[in-house]
């Protein structure tokens, strides 16, 4: 056939294709079968088994060939560019698009319609001709067949009517296993129609924590290679599922120790329950020295004083951790900490807002935590605030973030823990979110306006009167119009509505039924004082992170609801039980325990607290008088005095090198992953030769001028380690400091006790929370 006539019977094969012409399509699909390229026909659907369909759609079947297979990756077509003039949208979120440059781009030239097997889109794949991506699939393989089939009954695009993927069903759901074994998974899609197929060869897996389990990401078979408890994602068509897999520690813990563990409430019960299963030995109570500690600078970031410590210590009250628990959540202190912690989580700096409206934003958080206002409402007044900036401070939360998107992401992150950024150019990799749900939540917020001024938060003196506008709406850049505005997983509203389209998102938000609002209060809350957050990292509370005991998540979550969202009373609850309460100490069959809190796990101090310990303890206070801006330049804050604590600053572009060394939190974006815990050169050498901790420990009238006093050497000692570490010093350390001081010549004897405090302000029991 002459190359004219061959370009007019492709035509007229297309053409054929978008008509009604189904004979022609039919013919071919004869033709193919009669030389053996494709096969016509599969198994019907089996009512409840999986089976195969009796023909392969697009979206169902094609799309999951191309997913699995990595076509649509953002390696290869999936990019945003694409590759080799061929482009898909990432894993698959466009089915209307990625039909349309499979079938009708390039003028159709991916798909031979005559003669499927010649099709670009099989011999690329199979590398039957030359294809930089390497072969994808083999041919005769079922990917090959589901799209050749496809291509042979006429390539037909998405419809309406298709059937729409409900629930992925996975076998085993949950395995409990041991370390070395291995197992296979099965993976079920649940259709509308009612069909049940197998997709197992088109699913992606991952594991969640690969040090105790790991899984092929292409079969789905996983080796427990660890112990713990595993979670294995699996994702099809944009659904994301998870499978759990136990794997108990090689321990010999006799039942009475479960049994006779001390209970203070359900949480004990729950933590327990899951030590129980993974044979985990809890660790014993901590001492009254080592609480009395940890209670202080977990709840109100202070150490306790060297009076307050003996008063706790010589109180043989049954009841004093609780009596001190109750006295400490009222204490101005709680109040500065509790304010600077949320301060990370809605972003009040000074390097995104000008000094009146940082003042005005820091003022408006400190009253709510001050009048202890249930988080359900303190959330409701961020997300509908208006008005003036410097009157109403919540609305500088729209002053941070100033377009729809930005909105919305932050909103997501700062009271969901979810990040949705990933979605406002495709679906969600690692999440159900999709591209449309990404454009309707943020049309919400797509009539949020502002006067005064405009653009950057740093011009003018920050006033500036926020409004709602009637009219406006974001549009969806893939389909070029508007989606209809609507909370994640929520209803829709009309375009068209009085109501100011945030109040019915604060609704939605703070209901009860809400499945992402009070875990992700929850979850932040449990970490700040156990350290390690039920879900880690804090700000990820994906379907695809799961948390290490749902069921205590769960429970917290439903007894936060009961409490109306009274944080204190989460707080009083977490501290009083006995899993709070666990030595630091590590047992032998507990070491390697780091998530299900069979004791408690020493962190570092965070550097607000370091720093202000330091100051507390020498009595020197740091002066902040500086702004550091973001080109480096500094400005006086004209905001605090002589005697201001690192707590209570405002923000986070305060310039203190101790703070920036120590990793404080930049607050640029909401995320735990801005602030630092980890060690660093620069620290050490910050403590062994800075001027922070050295300078406070020489100047005039502090600590070590205090201690020596009119006191002998072992009263500048039991001092020392009351101010440092709330404790008394053991015999053996008594004895050897006693000793060293008192045979020190009278004109060194302030540089030894300089050496003292020095010794024990940069030992690991002092830096580290325990």
């Amino acid at each position: 056939m002459r190359a004219m006539d061959m370009r007019k019977w492709r035509m007229k094969t297309v053409i054929s294709w978008s008509s009604p012409r189904d004979e022609m399509r039919s013919r071919i699909v004869r033709l193919a079968a009669a030389v053996g390229l494709v096969a016509i026909g599969t198994a019907a659907h089996g009512a409840g088994a999986a089976s195969e369909p009796a023909e392969w759609t697009f979206r169902n079947h094609v799309q999951p060939v191309l997913s699995k297979a990595g076509c649509n990756s953002g390696g290869c077509h999936g990019a945003l560019a694409g590759k080799g003039g061929f482009r898909l949208s990432l894993n698959a979120y466009d089915p209307e698009g990625d039909h349309y440059n499979i079938t009708r781009d390039a003028r159709g030239r991916r798909i031979e319609f005559a003669d499927p097997a010649r099709s670009l889109l099989l011999t690329k794949a199979t590398a039957a001709i030359r294809h930089k991506g390497g072969k994808r699939f083999e041919a005769g393989s079922r990917d090959y067949r589901v799209l050749a089939e496809w291509v042979a009954n006429g390539a037909k695009p998405p419809a309406e009517d298709d059937a729409t993927l409900e629930r992925l069903e996975i076998e085993p759901k949950q395995a409990l296993l041991q370390k070395g074994d291995t197992r296979s998974l099965t993976v079920r899609a649940h259709y509308s129609d009612g069909a049940v197929e197998d997709v197992t060869s088109w699913a992606k897996f991952a594991s969640a924590d690969e040090t105790v389990v790991e899984v092929d990401a292409v079969t789905g078979e996983l080796k427990v290679v660890g112990h713990g408890e595993g979670a294995i994602t699996v994702w099809f068509s944009s659904r994301i599922e998870i499978a759990r897999v136990t794997s108990p520690f090689p321990n010999s813990v006799p039942e009475a120790i479960y049994a006779k563990a001390p209970r203070q409430n359900f949480v004990d019960d729950l933590v327990l329950e899951q030590l129980r299963s993974l044979n985990l030995p809890p660790s014993n109570r901590a001492s009254d020295e080592v609480f009395l500690r940890r209670a202080y600078l977990d709840a109100i970031g202070v150490l306790p004083t060297p009076v307050e410590t003996i008063a706790f210590l010589t109180d043989a009250a049954p009841d004093k951790r609780d009596r001190l628990i109750r006295d400490l959540l009222t204490r101005s202190e709680y109040v500065d900490y509790w304010t600077y912690r949320w301060s990370d989580v809605f972003l009040v700096n000074g390097r995104l807002l000008r000094p009146d409206a940082v003042k005005a934003y820091y003022e408006w958080l400190r009253g709510e935590v001050a009048a202890n206002t249930p988080w359900d409402e303190l959330a409701r007044h961020v997300v509908t605030s208006k008005g003036d900036s410097l009157e109403n401070g919540a609305s500088n939360f729209f002053a941070v973030h100033q377009d729809p998107e930005s909105m919305a992401e932050n909103v997501s992150q700062a009271l969901l823990s979810l990040s949705i950024g990933c979605a406002k150019c495709h679906n969600h990799p690692l999440e159900k979110w999709t591209n449309d749900q990404y454009y309707s939540f943020a049309n919400l917020f797509s009539r949020v306006r502002a006067k005064g001024w405009g653009g950057d938060a740093r011009n003018g003196d920050g006033r500036r009167t926020l409004y709602i506008a009637d009219r406006g709406e974001l549009i969806q850049p893939r389909i070029g119009r508007p989606q209809p505005p609507a909370p994640l997983d929520g209803e829709p509203l009309p375009f068209e509505t009085d109501r100011d389209r945030r109040e019915y998102l604060a609704d939605w938000l703070t209901s009860p039924e809400n499945p992402y609002f009070t875990k992700a209060v929850v979850n932040r809350v449990w970490a700040a004082f156990m350290g390690t957050g039920l879900v880690e990292m804090v700000d990820d509370l994906r379907v695809s992170n799961p948390p290490s005991n749902e069921p205590l998540l769960d429970a917290l979550a439903g007894f936060l609801i009961e409490k109306d969202y009274d944080l204190k009373a989460l707080m009083r609850l977490i501290m009083s039980s006995e899993t709070y309460q666990r030595s630091s100490d590590p047992l032998p069959g507990n070491r390697d325990d780091k998530r299900y809190y069979s004791r408690y796990y020493p962190r570092r101090l965070m550097a607000e607290v370091l720093h202000d310990a330091v100051a507390d303890i020498t009595q020197k206070p740091s002066v902040f008088d500086n702004l550091l801006n973001r080109d480096g330049s500094r400005t006086k804050t004209g905001f605090y005095g002589k005697g201001t604590r690192a707590l209570q600053l405002f923000d986070s572009a305060v310039d203190n090198y101790f703070l920036q060394a120590f990793g404080r939190n930049k607050r640029d974006i909401t995320c735990d992953c801005e602030r630092s815990n980890q060690p660093s050169m620069i620290q050490a050498l910050h403590l062994s030769n800075g001027s922070t901790l050295n300078d406070k420990l020489r100047a005039a009238g502090s600590c070590v001028d205090q201690a020596m006093d009119g006191a002998d050497a072992g009263q500048i000692v039991d001092r020392a380690y009351l101010l440092s570490l709330s404790r008394s010093p053991t015999a053996k350390e008594r004895a050897g400091l006693v000793k060293l001081l008192s045979e020190t010549q009278a004109k060194e004897k302030r540089a030894a006790v300089e050496d003292l405090f020095w010794a024990l302000m940069t030992s690991r029991e002092f830096l580290f929370q325990h």
